[in-house]
């Protein structure tokens, strides 16, 4: 049960104070007219508190977010539909809607009398700097008396949940060169999505299409022969996300981690643009057993929203996910941080002889500091990535991901990753 003063506003403690200091006043001078002043001021008070104590009417919430996919720093309408499921005319009241801090600042507006069965829309625009899933709801009603001397919060149960996917930039590869990065890799035996589809001659079998015989392998067989169009075969490439606790620095947007979920997803709609089958290794899709699977540009965005870091202080289960994809040939690309050398050189194992393989390599340094110092433990890194046949781009803090992109990606058009 709600106390008496908790619902009581700062003018009804003010009315409550001044009525018992004309009661006790009247009563000690001998002033009737001074007591019944008073006693009417805190019987008034008493009254609204009552009033504010009255059940909330029934309403039903429902919200809609527009768009339904909301990226980062994308402003999104959230419509809040009520409708009065009660018998009784519902009251004026005052609403505040419960949103993570991420989204901005808590909606507030004024619901109108709604007769029984009424429904009434109102709509706030929220916008988050932050991926991830966030809440709405849920909404806190004030119900004030006419006076305004006792108000009561009533909070509805009914919450929703936004998808902020991470920040995606538009790629375009580097200029193709005949040397450099990729130039070695190209994959003989996988095909470009929008190539020549391969074309087999077989017997003609019945219920084949008559429009499909191949009239000069018939001449020569003497026997009807028609064409078996094969569907070409899709280039894989193996996207590695180094989720480590341990090797990321910063936090918010600034951070290391973030970056580095912002260039895996970028590649993921760049590299699907272009006809690559793309699995998506990570933390999570390792634990969840999806890496194996061929994941679709929306399915890698949302799994990305949610990705977060790993306080494991290895790749072990990340890397034993990647091997048997990348042992089939394919583009790798990896986002990797410059923590561990020893585990660096277990990463750069996942390239094939003959294959295509890009590092993104994080100074972690410069995402602590704000700074990008340049030289240092990072480059020798890089050095030692290059050497195992990777391309390799230092990236610091501030860089832009379609910059790193088109620098690390020069040269590997015949592959179809460059613009």
């Amino acid at each position: 049960m709600t106390r008496f003063k908790d619902v009581l506003t700062t003018r009804g403690r003010a009315f409550v104070a001044a009525g018992l200091t004309l009661v006790v006043t009247g009563l000690g001078l001998g002033l009737g007219d001074l007591t019944r002043i008073g006693v009417l001021l805190v019987a008034l008070t008493v009254l609204a508190s009552l009033t504010s104590r009255r059940a909330l009417p029934e309403l039903s919430v429902e919200r809609r977010v527009r768009p339904v996919r909301l990226a980062v720093d994308e402003v999104a309408t959230v419509e809040v539909e009520f409708g009065n499921t009660g018998t009784r005319r519902s009251p004026i009241l005052m609403a505040e809607e419960r949103v993570d801090y991420t989204l901005g600042d808590r909606p507030r507006f004024v619901l109108p009398r709604m007769a029984p069965g009424e429904r009434r829309v109102v709509s706030y625009a929220i916008r988050s700097h932050l991926r991830g899933r966030h809440r709405l709801g849920p909404l806190t009603f004030r119900i004030r008396d006419p006076f305004g001397l006792s108000a009561r919060a009533v909070a509805l149960s009914s919450t929703s949940e936004v998808l902020v996917l991470p920040r995606v930039e538009e790629l375009t590869g580097g200029r193709a060169g005949g040397e450099g990065v990729g130039a070695e890799g190209v994959i003989p035996h996988m095909v470009a999505l929008h190539g020549e589809d391969d074309v087999a001659i077989r017997e003609y079998r019945d219920g084949d299409d008559l429009r499909r015989i191949h009239w000069p392998a018939t001449a020569h067989q003497g026997e009807l022969m028609v064409r078996q169009e094969d569907r070409p075969a899709r280039r894989r490439a193996v996207l590695v996300l180094d989720s480590r606790a341990a090797g990321h620095r910063g936090s918010g947007a600034s951070g290391s981690f973030e970056w580095a979920v912002s260039a895996v997803a970028s590649v993921a709609v760049h590299l699907a643009n272009h006809g690559y089958a793309v699995h998506l290794v990570s933390h999570e899709s390792v634990t969840e057993g999806r890496s194996a699977e061929m994941i679709d540009v929306d399915s890698a965005l949302e799994a990305l929203a949610l990705a977060g870091t790993d306080p494991g202080a290895t790749l072990d289960d990340v890397l034993h996910a990647a091997h048997p994809l990348t042992a089939a040939g394919g583009l790798v690309v990896a986002v990797a941080t410059d923590h561990d050398e020893e585990l660096l050189r277990q990463l750069l194992t996942l390239r094939q002889p003959g294959g295509v393989a890009l590092l993104l390599l994080l100074d972690s340094a410069s995402f602590a500091h704000g700074t990008s110092p340049g030289g240092g433990h990072a480059e020798d890194l890089a050095e030692i990535a290059r050497a195992a046949g990777w391309g390799t781009r230092v990236v610091r803090s501030g860089e832009s991901i379609a910059r790193v992109w088109a620098a690390v990606s020069t040269g590997t058009s015949r592959i179809g990753v460059g613009g």
